[in-house]
Parts: C-alpha cells; sequence; structure tokens
C-alpha cells in the first residue's frame, strides 16, 4: 500500500472514493452530507487550503482521508474506504500516516467527529487509542439534527 498526499487536481478521484464510501450511509435520516458534495466542493476545498491522504493498493486508489490542521490539533473527516476494500486494515494505515504527518508537524492530537448511529467507526477509532472527550446534537439547515461524538488521540 502506497499512500500519498493529494494534489488539488486529485478532486475528482477523492470525491469518487468518498461517494463509494459513504453511499452506505444514503438510508440514515439524514444522509452524510458527505453525498451532497461534488467534485467542485472537493476542489474548492483543496484549493482553500484543505489537505487530503490518498492510499493507493497497485496503483489503483481505495482510501482517501480529508483533514486541516487547526489551532487544537488536526482535524481530519470523510474518512472513506471503497466497500471491497473495508474492513482490510486500509483505515487504519491510513490514519497511521496522517498521525506520523501530524507528530512531524509538531501536532499533539488529532481529532475527528462521529455519528453516534455508526458504532463501528467509533469502534474503530476507540480501538487504535482515540477517546469520546464530548457529544453534542448537530442541527442540520433541514431541520434535522444528528447526535455526534467528538473523538482525539494524544500523541506523544
Amino acid at each position: 500500500m502506497e499512500i500519498k498526499f493529494a494534489e488539488v487536481s486529485d478532486a475528482s478521484m477523492i470525491h469518487d472514493i468518498m461517494i463509494k464510501a459513504f453511499m452506505e450511509y444514503k438510508d440514515e435520516v439524514p444522509p452524510s452530507s458527505a453525498l451532497e458534495e461534488t467534485v467542485q466542493t472537493v476542489f474548492g476545498a483543496l484549493k482553500n487550503g484543505e489537505q487530503c491522504l490518498i492510499s493507493y493498493i497497485d496503483n489503483q486508489p481505495v482510501a482517501m482521508v480529508r483533514f486541516q490542521l487547526k489551532e487544537e490539533g488536526l482535524y481530519f473527516y470523510r474518512l472513506s474506504v471503497i466497500p471491497e476494500k473495508q474492513g482490510q486494515g486500509v483505515a487504519k494505515k491510513i490514519l497511521s500516516s496522517l498521525e506520523d504527518y501530524a507528530i512531524e508537524k509538531g501536532v499533539t492530537k488529532l481529532l475527528c467527529k462521529v455519528r453516534m448511529t455508526v458504532p463501528k467507526n467509533i469502534k474503530l477509532y476507540s480501538s487504535i487509542g482515540y477517546e469520546i472527550f464530548d457529544e453534542e446534537v448537530v442541527h442540520k439547515p433541514n431541520g434535522s439534527d444528528i447526535k455526534v461524538v467528538s473523538m482525539m488521540k494524544r500523541l506523544q
């Protein structure tokens, strides 16, 4: 497996991986906002400083994670593994690369938010050292509410 930093020109590939991965949440209420994103929104985010790691197996993109360095730590989101590669440790490997990058940048915390309705994701992050430090209800513009937990992993 090879993990590389994305270029702005990778926006279409990043979007494709994300949509494939997030389709399993299309029937959630409400569906993940990841499914509303377009190649253009991903492109714009990358142009405006968002970063992304892409994981390749046999030169084929299979996973990605988008992130930003913030004052409180490295905040990541939209971690996506294509369905046929899920459950094979790909997410853990890309998160390990993200940790290495954070350490290299002197960042001491990795942070993410996870829907409480997706316990398998909370379990995944917990299994590699993340802890829940907050719970909140996110109010979406369409009037729906989503219960989420904030998770954090402290580095060195």
